[in-house]
């Protein structure tokens, strides 16, 4: 049964897209094998995955090029000539970060050169088997000197062609997006966003707000973190080649206070039914100028844990309680309540 309706929809900024509150996320769904692989994945996992999303009504998928170099990309290709044309999701994608193929554990070069940006949308137009990109988004700032100003004046020139629909940002400050902004309108923001990971309400999403700019955020369960049944002896047990073992979040004495707040979140969870990842997830949706979640799945039992997110409206209470819940532990950074910061 389908967890959303067309009136759950939201419009992303002035563009013509509509999207359910919950995407999914395939950045896992790259495997390992690369700087920031979640280690093994199993091909029918994912592709399952995909298609419970699709199944509870998701309307959205969100990868990247970078994603287990491709793999993500390809992944999300086969699951699409599974379903129908009238079920297929919308596809987001994003380039600019270009790995060494020889040494993929390297950091990727963060890379916007206009000929660079034009390469990698064929490149995911083939992989994803599709005629147009619904939504493409530069992944991360350049590193290499390009002008913002020539890396979205290419950007727009993929749109007026056709081979994408709707231009977007992640992990852009508010400098870069105002220059952005006065070459093309960005249509959309992708910035990291989670209970642990705050700071983007207090400036790029009341940016985008109040420019008419689509906000959809980006790892607001923190990678797992924010889920029922993680614990420090999951961390132990994670691949080698999990980047998160390299983060801080996920190391002391970072990881106790992290885990304090989501088990801070279980009397919530159980009051409205859900899970404590529904409530993170919905934690953000409560934001405003926030449009949509990405929310990742490596099979389709995930997906059921946060599907209920979508229909789950926090009370005021609720948030009062989360926000003390952040003031008692002191994890993570940023406002603590929705609004906090206008």
């Amino acid at each position: 049964m389908s967890v959303t309706t067309q009136a759950d929809k939201r419009k992303l900024g002035t563009s013509e897209l509509e999207i359910t509150p919950v995407g999914l996320g395939a950045w896992a769904l790259g495997g390992g094998g690369w700087a920031y692989g979640w280690g093994p994945q199993d091909e029918a996992s994912s592709v399952a995955a995909i298609h419970r999303a699709v199944e509870v009504g998701v309307n959205w998928i969100d990868t990247a090029a970078i994603y287990g170099l491709g793999r993500s990309e390809e992944v999300v290709g086969r699951a699409l000539k599974g379903l129908p044309e009238a079920d297929r999701p919308l596809v987001f994608t994003k380039g600019g970060m270009i790995a060494d193929q020889q040494r993929p554990y390297l950091e990727p070069e963060r890379n916007l050169r206009p000929e660079s940006i034009r390469a990698e949308v064929e490149a995911s137009l083939r992989r994803l088997g599709v005629e147009r990109i619904d939504l493409y988004q530069f992944h991360w700032p350049d590193q290499l000197g390009t002008p913002i100003e020539e890396s979205w004046g290419e950007m727009a020139k993929l749109v007026e062609e056709g081979k994408i629909r709707a231009a977007g940002v992640s992990n852009f400050d508010v400098g870069l997006l105002e220059r952005a902004d006065r070459i093309r309108h960005v249509d959309s923001l992708q910035p990291p966003f989670s209970l642990l990971l705050r700071d983007a309400g207090a400036d790029v999403i009341p940016w985008a707000s109040a420019h008419n700019t689509g906000v959809i955020v980006y790892s607001p369960m923190q990678s797992g973190l924010l889920t029922d049944a993680f614990s420090a002896r999951r961390v132990a047990a994670m691949a080698q080649d999990d980047w998160r073992r390299r983060s801080r979040f996920f190391q002391e004495p970072e990881l106790s206070r992290n885990l304090g707040l989501r088990d801070a979140l279980r009397p919530i969870a159980a009051r409205h039914g859900v899970t404590v990842a529904a409530v993170a997830v919905a934690w953000t949706l409560a934001w405003p100028g926030v449009t949509g979640a990405i929310v990742g799945a490596r099979d389709p039992g995930q997906v059921d844990g946060w599907a209920a997110a979508v229909g789950l409206g926090l009370d005021p209470q609720d948030l009062l309680e989360i926000a003390d819940a952040v003031t008692a532990t002191e994890a993570g950074s940023g406002p603590a309540s929705p609004g906090a910061s206008l």
